[in-house]
């Protein structure tokens, strides 16, 4: 298995890797979706923040559930395990990052009849696929907007419901797939269709550094990242373990994170006057202002929260607007600067 360049070497790329944080200490957010240029990063903070996150306590079943869930969240075997009165062993594993490859068939993606099985011993079993794998953890699909049709709306419904249903081959299975969505592509490639799109909590958009001194220290640090790879983790490994702390912390300080009714006045005025579509927007502004507020050390959402964060939430959500010219991400700077008052 390739070793992770360190999370807390990317240089630059600050908003990246802020909403990935963000949606590590606060899964409900909705993911991640990052568009930009190649060769910015984009998988590398991924596949760098999924190696330092720490690690889960999971029951050793198919789903690694929680053993502390309710009961609608648990697998079938696990509830009936509860339900008889039998202890949820469990032990702590890392959290799963799984990679969702463009070519995967529906099949290998939700789920199918397991035919070893049916064809050895004529029995009628399922064989989890990507979603059951990446249940508690990480979903990454790399070129998700080359993503084919019948997959998207797969992942729409799971994403909705929490769970994925499969009825094929006289099979009816109904298991957990709770999972950070976690999506990066190119524009120049293609579209992302609008429903999958709105399904993202966050955006966000990664340009080439266009200064010199950071280029230089990009290709230097991963040049010598590739030249010897163990020695450049062991090199970073103190600035990974600050941040892993830094998760630990936020997460156990958000469920006592404020929002006052000041700052979701704020937030709906700011939505309102984007124009957005529904109150999602309002929603995630708000639980990603959270987010940041419990990453922070901050036990109550204030409007530097909100503004920190309000491109990344809202961005993806507007209407094209014809008679104007200036991109979304300008959009919502511009509206946060006048209702801000900066």
């Amino acid at each position: 298995m390739p070793i992770p360049f360190p999370f807390s070497a990317v240089v630059a790329q600050e908003e990246m890797k802020r909403s990935l944080l963000i949606a590590a200490i606060d899964p409900s957010i909705g993911g991640v979706l990052v568009f930009g240029d190649r060769g910015t990063g984009k998988s590398t903070a991924i596949r760098g923040l999924a190696a330092l996150l720490p690690k889960m306590r999971a029951v050793d079943c198919t789903y690694q559930c929680d053993p502390e869930a309710s009961d609608d969240v648990l697998c079938e075997d696990c509830r009936a395990k509860r339900a008889a009165g039998r202890t949820l062993k469990s032990r702590q594993v890392p959290v799963p990052v799984v990679d969702l490859p463009l070519g995967a068939t529906e099949d290998r993606v939700i789920g199918a009849l397991d035919l070893e099985r049916a064809l050895t011993k004529g029995e009628k079993a399922f064989e989890p696929g990507l979603l059951a794998r990446a249940h508690r953890g990480f979903l990454y699909i790399d070129e998700v907007n080359l993503l084919e049709d019948h997959l998207v709306d797969s992942l729409l419904d799971v994403a909705a419901s929490g769970q994925n249903l499969v009825e094929r081959e006289g099979l009816s299975v109904r298991h957990p797939a709770r999972f950070v969505l976690v999506g990066s592509g190119n524009p120049e490639e293609g579209e992302l269709r609008p429903q999958l799109q709105d399904r993202f909590g966050l955006s966000v958009e990664v340009k080439t550094p266009q200064d010199l001194p950071t280029r230089m220290k990009v290709v230097r640090l991963r040049d010598a990242f590739e030249r010897d790879p163990n020695a450049f983790v062991e090199k970073w490994k103190r600035q990974d373990g600050k941040v892993r702390r830094q998760i630990q912390k936020a997460r156990e300080l958000l469920p006592s994170v404020e929002v006052p009714d000041a700052t979701l006045e704020r937030a709906g005025e700011l939505c309102m006057k984007l124009g957005t579509d529904g109150l999602r927007g309002e929603l995630t502004l708000i639980r990603a202002a959270r987010g940041l507020a419990a990453l922070q050390g901050d036990t109550e959402v204030v409007d530097r929260h909100l503004k920190e964060v309000a491109t990344s939430a809202l961005r993806h959500r507007l209407r094209r607007d014809p008679l104007d010219e200036s991109g979304s991400t300008s959009r919502v700077e511009r509206a946060v600067a006048e209702l801000f008052g900066e």
